[in-house]
C-alpha cells in the first residue's frame, strides 16, 4: 500500500474542492490523484490489493448526508425517497419508509453481511468498483479496466461470476451491486454535486458499459460527489430475487428487481432491473417492451425473457448464466404478478 494523506471535511463544497484537480477523469486513480471515502469497504480492500493507490483520501463519513426523507414527488412521481448518500445501508433497510418497498429492502438485506451493512453507505454501494478476480490481483497484466489496452484474462480464464451483457472480448467484468439493480427498476435518480454545480440523472445512466469503455465505471466527472439517491415509491406490486451460491454473503449469480402492476389482467406497468448478468445493473428494456400493455401469463413472461437474453455474450464458464437468468426473471415476475398460468 502506497503513503497517502488523508482529511476530513465538514461540508459538501469543501469536500468537492479538495479532490478537485486538472487531472483528466478516470476509473483507476494515479497516487496523486484525491478521493472521497465514507464506508471504506470496497476501497480498503483495493487498496490492500495493491489495486488502487490515492495520494489523498478525502472522508465525508461527517457531511450531513445521513437521512431519509419522504417527500411529494413531481409529474408523474407520488411519494419520493430522497436518501442521503451517507446512509448505511442497514439503516436504509430498517427505516419504516421502505418497509413495504420489499424490492428495495430485499435488495440490501440480501447484499453482504450485517456487519458490512452497518458500515457500507448507500452511495459507495451504487459506486462500488467490479469484483472481477483478474481486475482486483495487480499480479495479472491483461486487464482493460487497470491498463487500457492489455487485453482481457477472464475471457481467457475461470469466468463464472463475470457478465453476460452489456461485454465483449474486451471486457466481462460484473457490476455487483444488488442495490443498484433494484433502483435502475424504480427509476431512482442519483444528485450530483461538482465543481460545475448540481445535476440529477437516473441510476440507469450513471454507470458505463464494458462494452462501451471497459475502464471507465460510471459517468462522474473529477469531484462531483454523490449526495442523494432519489427514489419514487411505485403505485405497484414489487420484487427482488437473487440467485447465489450460498444462502449469505455471497454475490448474484443472477437476480430480477421488478416492478409491476396488472389492471384486469393486463400489465399496466412494468419496470425490470437484472443483477449478476451485466457490466452495468441492468434495465431490461427488451423484456419490458414484450411485456408492457399485454396480459399478463406464463408464456408472456418466458417470451420477455428470452427477449432479453438473446444477445448474451457467454464463454464456457458463464454459458449456464442466460438460461439461469431467463429463469430468475420468470420466476420473479410471476412472484410479483401472482400470475399462475
Amino acid at each position: 500500500m502506497h503513503p497517502f494523506t488523508y482529511t476530513r471535511v465538514d461540508d459538501v463544497d469543501a469536500a468537492v474542492a479538495a479532490v478537485t484537480t486538472d487531472a483528466v477523469a478516470r476509473a483507476v486513480q494515479v497516487p496523486e490523484d484525491a478521493a472521497f471515502i465514507a464506508g471504506g469497504t470496497t476501497q480498503l480492500d483495493l487498496m490492500r490489493d495493491g489495486v488502487w493507490s490515492p495520494g489523498t483520501l478525502v472522508d465525508i463519513s461527517r457531511l450531513p448526508l445521513a437521512d431519509v426523507e419522504v417527500e411529494d414527488g413531481d409529474g408523474d412521481d407520488g411519494t419520493v425517497l430522497v436518501v442521503g448518500a451517507a446512509v448505511t445501508m442497514a439503516d436504509l433497510a430498517r427505516h419504516a419508509a421502505v418497509a413495504g418497498l420489499d424490492v428495495l429492502r430485499d435488495s440490501l438485506l440480501l447484499a453482504a453481511s450485517p456487519q458490512l451493512r452497518a458500515m457500507a453507505t448507500i452511495g459507495g454501494n451504487v459506486l462500488q468498483r467490479t469484483r472481477c478476480r483478474y481486475f482486483r490481483d495487480p499480479t495479472v497484466s491483461q486487464c482493460n479496466k487497470r491498463e487500457p489496452g492489455s487485453g482481457c484474462a477472464a475471457v481467457e480464464g475461470t469466468a463464472r461470476m463475470h457478465a453476460v451483457l452489456g461485454v465483449d472480448a474486451g471486457c466481462i467484468a460484473l457490476h455487483a451491486s444488488d442495490l443498484a439493480v433494484a433502483l435502475v427498476a424504480l427509476d431512482a435518480r442519483v444528485r450530483l454535486h461538482g465543481p460545475d454545480g448540481v445535476r440529477t440523472l437516473p441510476v440507469a445512466d450513471l454507470h458505463v458499459r464494458a462494452d462501451d469503455d471497459p475502464a471507465r465505471d460510471n459517468v462522474l466527472t473529477p469531484g462531483e460527489l454523490v449526495t442523494h439517491l432519489e427514489i419514487p415509491v411505485p403505485d405497484a406490486r414489487t420484487g427482488y430475487l437473487k440467485v447465489r451460491d450460498r444462502a449469505s454473503y455471497e454475490f448474484a449469480l443472477t437476480s430480477a428487481a421488478v416492478v409491476a402492476r396488472v389492471e384486469d389482467g393486463v400489465l399496466a406497468h412494468v419496470a425490470i432491473g437484472l443483477g449478476g448478468v451485466g457490466s452495468v445493473p441492468w434495465r431490461a428494456t427488451r423484456a419490458e417492451e414484450v411485456l408492457r400493455g399485454r396480459p399478463a401469463s406464463l408464456a408472456l413472461f418466458e417470451e420477455a425473457a428470452a427477449a432479453e437474453l438473446a444477445d448474451a455474450f457467454t464463454l464456457p464458464g458463464t454459458d449456464f448464466k442466460p438460461e439461469l437468468a431467463r429463469r430468475t426473471l420468470v420466476r420473479q415476475l410471476r412472484d410479483v404478478t401472482e400470475v399462475t398460468a
